[in-house]
């Protein structure tokens, strides 16, 4: 009896989650702007010579936010103050970009005060004068007619910014789309450290919840999982971009399923799944994973459900497979899709980039309902240091169950001149619930 206390024990503490450390609120706010400070010395530069821009004017209302700005503001801002304008110089290959707020005081450390409205009460004479100082040859705003992330400037900024420049500056001013985009989906090598933490911290909060610490077969509900996900993201003092979800594949007909009272009880035989995602020090997560729930006397999942997750998981190494620098993600999607249907299997892929926004821009990979190819955000090419969730299902026809059911996968990733890799591993088996059942009771 001694021993079979000591297993149950160490049953139990395995079963614990063991979580990253997670920092305070401060030390937290301090890796934010180092972070900032970083990317504004190493990433800013390069795009902005790419792009062709020797200038870049962000500018956004306070409860009006253009989605780049909070990109740019230091930890302890969390919004635009009243009327905030940002510029950025390119002040020639040997020198810093020149950083400039058009504002009363500074913004962060990084960009420095450029206005006393003591001295000229109008904000916008003050950017068109600054403007006019540095004459650069093309100006980028951020409007765009395919991405909302890069569409942040109002029409009634527009106008203003136009109506308060000379002249020869108002032909500069062009859509900064892809430097925008650029600036959003590039990682650093520091934030790619980092990131395999916040994504270790988010694997570790689904496997507490698909287990028996969180899961009584026959009395929790999948609401009740997705209210402890909710909950314990709080209590580790996290954020998340979108409500989890927990939903079943059960060996019954749709028809039964369809009838069953929500949320669903789950029960011993049930397939989960689960879609979840962590905010942490600006960078998001987004992952799906599946566990089964053990019926009495099982030891593991069935064979069946193991062997359809092992093609989810071939579905994967297809479509990252084709990840090359300047390949479009229409033809990634084209190319994987009919290498996926030779081998067998039935695919549906839904990729998109991950970093400072949950459902990122950058190369979109398929849509869950444009299978074919997805309008211009779909022939936007692949650019190394650029992050990805690795998005997808393949459905598969159950014999033992008399009916399909689809492995939904996803995993975030990393694409460099190394190739793909994803950032804290992937689901390569499904978890089962209880995790271990051999102890011997005698």
């Amino acid at each position: 009896m001694r021993f079979c206390y000591l297993v149950i024990i160490l049953v139990s503490i395995t079963a614990q989650a063991q979580y990253p450390v997670i920092l305070t609120q401060r030390e937290q706010a301090k890796v934010i702007d180092e972070l900032l400070e970083d990317r504004v010395r190493t990433v800013l530069p390069s795009l902005m010579r790419r792009e062709g821009f020797d200038m870049w004017v962000v500018i956004s209302s306070e409860y009006n936010e253009d989605p780049v700005i909070r990109t740019f503001l230091p930890a302890t801002w969390f919004a635009a103050r009243r009327t905030t304008m940002l510029v950025m110089f390119d002040r020639g290959a040997d020198k810093e970009i020149e950083c400039l707020a058009v504002s009363r005081y500074d913004v962060g450390k990084i960009f420095k005060r450029a206005w006393d409205p003591d001295a000229q009460p109008d904000q916008w004479a003050q950017l068109a004068k600054l403007i006019d100082e540095r004459n650069p040859k093309k100006i980028g705003v951020n409007f765009s007619d395919h991405y909302g992330h890069a569409d942040g400037l109002t029409f009634s900024h527009h106008r203003k910014m136009i109506n308060a420049l000379a002249k020869k500056h108002q032909s500069k001013v062009v859509s900064a789309e892809k430097l925008a985009v650029g600036w959003l989906e590039t990682r650093t090598e520091r934030e790619m450290i980092i990131y395999q933490q916040i994504c270790r911290i988010a694997h570790e909060i689904i496997a507490e919840g698909f287990s028996e610490q969180v899961i009584h077969p026959g009395i929790t509900t999948t609401d009740d999982v997705v209210w402890w996900y909710r909950e314990k993201i709080k209590e580790l003092k996290l954020d998340t971009w979108f409500q989890p979800s927990v939903s079943i594949q059960r060996n019954e007909s749709e028809a039964i399923m369809s009838k069953r009272p929500q949320p669903y009880v789950i029960l011993p035989g049930d397939l989960l799944h689960v879609d979840f995602g962590i905010t942490y020090l600006r960078l998001n997560t987004d992952t799906q994973q599946h566990a089964y729930i053990l019926k009495p006397g099982e030891t593991d999942a069935p064979d069946y459900l193991k062997m359809a997750f092992a093609r989810g998981n071939k579905l994967q190494d297809i479509l990252t497979g084709n990840f090359k620098a300047g390949k479009t993600g229409n033809l990634v999607l084209a190319e994987s899709r009919q290498q996926a249907i030779e081998q067998g299997i039935t695919p549906s892929i839904y990729t998109h980039p991950i970093g400072f926004h949950g459902h990122a821009v950058g190369t979109t990979i398929g849509m869950w309902d444009m299978q074919g190819g997805v309008l211009y955000t779909g022939d936007y090419p692949l650019h190394y240091n650029t992050a990805y969730s690795i998005e997808l299902n393949a459905s598969i026809y159950i014999q033992e169950w008399k009916k399909e059911i689809r492995i939904q996968l996803e995993e975030d990733g990393y694409f460099d001149e190394s190739g793909f890799r994803y950032i804290d591993g992937r689901q390569r088996e499904l978890l089962v619930i209880p995790r271990l059942t051999s102890i011997n009771r005698d």
